[in-house]
């Protein structure tokens, strides 16, 4: 099923997986250096550096930006994405997840089933949205397709050059990944999001790789 619809990026766009792809305007600014060093933050205290600086985070080009590098993740067709449907202030995927979709990847979403649990994923029918979930996360229905995703695409608050990425808490996308160990993770980020050093735990799951309106960044493991 193919859409189309206004938003602030120039021309028509296609929703290739219904109403629940979108495109959200941002504006990108350079956030100033936090006047107290990462090192000597807790996670909590990171966080809310973080939240405030990605809600500075805003731009018209930020959605088009990160999509024309699709073909630099090099996903081969057939595979199974797992993306993520934008939330408040997040790096918003949708117009890379077409993008992918044009290419021949198979686009997956992930649902909160419980507060202790890995994510589950599943497939959008043709003519079906999202549907708010927990936290008023807009979410696949459990009924629809279930599939294992090889590719995930992760937000997060921060992220720093050794692949470290600094979450929200709930500890989901850690329990996904130590879930899915042969899965890749790639952030989606703006790039001033990232922080000179990130603290991380034994439970922690570092990013294979990154991705900005900037490009590609791949972390050796």
């Amino acid at each position: 099923m193919v859409l189309t619809g206004s938003c602030p990026c120039p021309g028509p766009w296609p929703w290739a997986y219904g109403a629940h792809l979108h495109c959200r305007p941002v504006r990108i600014q350079t956030p100033t250096a936090n006047a107290v060093p990462s090192t000597l933050l807790t996670k909590a205290q990171l966080r809310d550096v973080a939240r405030a600086r990605r809600a500075a985070l805003l731009s018209d080009g930020f959605a088009a930006a990160i999509a024309a590098h699709a073909d630099g993740l090099r996903i081969a067709p057939g595979a199974i994405v797992a993306g993520y449907h934008a939330h408040r202030d997040e790096a918003d995927p949708a117009l890379l997840l077409e993008a992918l979709a044009r290419t021949g990847a198979r686009i997956a979403f992930p649902r909160v089933t419980a507060k202790d649990a890995a994510l589950e994923f599943h497939h959008v029918p043709d003519g079906e949205v999202l549907h708010p979930g927990a936290f008023g996360i807009r979410e696949p229905l459990g009924h629809w397709p279930r599939v294992t995703p090889q590719i995930l695409l992760v937000p997060l608050l921060a992220y720093d050059d050794q692949g470290t990425r600094l979450g929200f808490g709930g500890g989901y996308y850690d329990r996904t990944l130590a879930a899915l160990p042969r899965a890749r993770a790639i952030g989606i980020a703006y790039a001033g999001q990232r922080m000179d050093f990130l603290p991380h735990d034994a439970h922690d799951y570092p990013l294979n790789a990154i991705l900005t309106e900037n490009g590609l960044t791949e972390f050796p493991r």
